[in-house]
């Protein structure tokens, strides 16, 4: 579908080329503040587990759902509000975004049980649905030139540093000073501004609506991706593998997801043209985006219990601890787009994995005892390796795709980016929690109860640890942080090993960044003459058609 682009704001009302070609600038620093909000809320509530999890007590399965029903949900629904944007307007469902993801904030903030907290978490991925897709669509509509664009996605993919960053850091500072409930009453503020900006400074875009909105197709994803995770929880919650549960959970998850390939193979105006997947370094690109994510985002969330229960670290100090992790991220981010085009791509996403693999197995060392200048070097090498990884992996995926297929390609980029999240604390949470329990399974002085509650989590360890006090309770309090470090240490390794899966698998990727045919493809696509020398920048007052915009969802 070829996109329509009105300007909004200011800039939109100045005729000149010039003012034309900074437009794309102030579009990218608007996606940006829209990519903060999401990323922020994604990992904000890592520090707050332990809070929760005393204030709430949810069993195992409700705090997974807690923490990352938000990224599944988002992933669920990005194909979904992604389409919705091409008929109705894609500034107009990222303002609804910032508005639902506002009063989502607002009942996740006082929620006085984990049921209520995990709707308001699902409500936030709603949100966040409406507010991804816009980010890299638009990015790639208004940078053709593959340099210019591999520079842009330098400062995107830093701005989601800056935000994995900012959400353990605000999350400790809060919790400090307030309650865990304070750590998504950020998000509100940061709403209220992007309302208004958003309205503003972004221009307006809409698809030429050809086809029907196939809704029924999407939901069959959603509920397919849900089944596949549930079935997958239940199994990192000690739930046999031939309970009728789970077995149904997996199941119903792989025919939905089968049906809905088969759906849109047939469908003459499909919602993702799976014929980009014929592409090698299209599905590549996809697959690195997942491991990767499934490593940073899973072993973020364990490293932030390690210090915290382990360690006795304060959420404020926690925050702190995973700093230089963000910090190398953000560094590898800005170097990424000169990198690129002096290594190329296969040599940029297959050392990043590389690295991130050394990273985790340096991490390894990590005991029952604080070793900072450890930590420090494994967490910088985690940073380095998995933003040059991300960078290489999300660039190369936009560039594959052709400015026709724009759209599709920037949904599925953010649903494998939101779904490797997801995954990725669904898997490693499983096999921490596999390798965690047997290790409380015979406690002396321990009833048998008391040591199966205690396999839940190392939190819920510590509680009856308490409850049950004198040598038993320290025994019990021994044995679970003992188990938990050597689950922490089977999880790295299986971590590792799926890394250097994606080494091996980013080899299929091309070896040079060619800019030229990029460029040639993107700038100008359907673009009449009077876009001038900024084709595929939207145009001061009068609409313009953009190729970028083009898409086959």
């Amino acid at each position: 579908m070829s996109g329509t682009t009105t300007a909004a704001g200011p800039q939109g009302r100045r005729g000149s080329g010039a003012r034309a070609g900074a437009n794309r600038w102030v579009v990218l620093v608007v996606l940006c503040v829209s990519l903060l909000l999401v990323a922020v809320d994604a990992t904000v509530l890592h520090v707050a587990v332990p809070a929760v999890t005393e204030d709430l007590r949810p069993g195992a399965i409700e705090l997974l759902w807690i923490v990352d029903i938000y990224p599944l949900v988002c992933a669920s629904l990005l194909i979904l509000f992604g389409t919705l944007g091409d008929r109705v307007g894609r500034r107009r469902v990222l303002l609804l975004g910032y508005a639902l993801f506002g009063v989502a904030s607002a009942v996740a903030g006082f929620a006085d049980n984990a049921q209520v907290l995990i709707a308001a978490r699902a409500l936030l991925g709603v949100g966040g649905a409406m507010i991804m897709p816009a980010t890299l669509s638009i990015l790639r509509q208004v940078f053709p030139d593959r340099r210019e664009r591999a520079v842009a996605i330098g400062i995107w993919s830093a701005v989601a540093a800056v935000g994995a960053a900012v959400g353990p850091l605000l999350g400790g500072f809060l919790l400090e000073h307030f309650w865990w409930g304070s750590v998504f009453l950020i998000n509100i503020p940061l709403m209220l501004v992007s309302l208004p900006v958003g309205r503003w400074l972004l221009p307006e875009s809409t698809g030429s609506g050809d086809g029907p909105w196939d809704v029924v197709g999407a939901l069959m994803a959603a509920g397919g991706l849900f089944g596949v995770v549930l079935g997958v929880k239940r199994l990192g919650g000690g739930e046999s593998p031939l309970g009728v549960t789970t077995l149904a959970a997996l199941a119903v998850g792989v025919a939905l997801l089968a049906g809905f390939v088969r759906r849109q193979r047939r469908r003459k105006h499909p919602l993702v043209d799976l014929s980009m997947f014929a592409r090698p370094a299209f599905s590549t690109s996809v697959g690195c985006i997942v491991l990767a994510m499934l490593a940073l985002v899973g072993l973020e969330l364990i490293a932030a219990q390690y210090l915290q229960l382990v360690l006795g670290l304060s959420p404020l100090e926690t925050g702190l601890r995973l700093l230089p992790l963000t910090l190398a991220a953000m560094a590898a981010g800005l170097a990424g787009s000169r990198m690129l085009h002096r290594f190329g791509p296969r040599a940029m996403v297959c050392s990043g994995f590389c690295l991130t693999a050394l990273a985790v197995l340096v991490l390894t060392g990590m005991g029952g005892t604080a070793n900072d200048v450890l930590l420090l070097i494994g967490f910088v090498l985690l940073g380095l390796g998995l933003e040059t990884t991300l960078f290489g992996a999300y660039e190369s995926m936009l560039s594959e795709a052709p400015p026709s297929q724009a759209g599709g390609a920037a949904a599925i980029g953010e649903t494998s980016y939101q779904l490797g999240a997801g995954i990725g604390i669904a898997l490693l949470g499983s096999v921490m929690n596999a390798a965690y329990a047997p290790g409380l399974s015979s406690v002396r002085g321990v009833p048998a109860a008391d040591s199966a509650a205690a396999g839940h989590s190392l939190g819920e360890a510590y509680e009856v640890a308490a409850r049950l006090g004198g040598a038993p309770g320290d025994a019990l309090r021994s044995a679970a942080r003992d188990a938990f470090v050597h689950g922490l240490h089977v999880t790295l390794l299986v971590s590792a090993g799926l890394l250097l899966v994606g080494a091996l698998a980013a080899l299929r990727l091309p070896r040079g960044m060619d800019c030229s045919s990029a460029a040639s493809s993107g700038a100008g696509h359907e673009a009449g003459p009077e876009a001038g020398p900024e084709a595929g920048v939207p145009a001061p007052r009068e609409p313009s058609r953009v190729g970028a915009e083009s898409s086959a969802r």
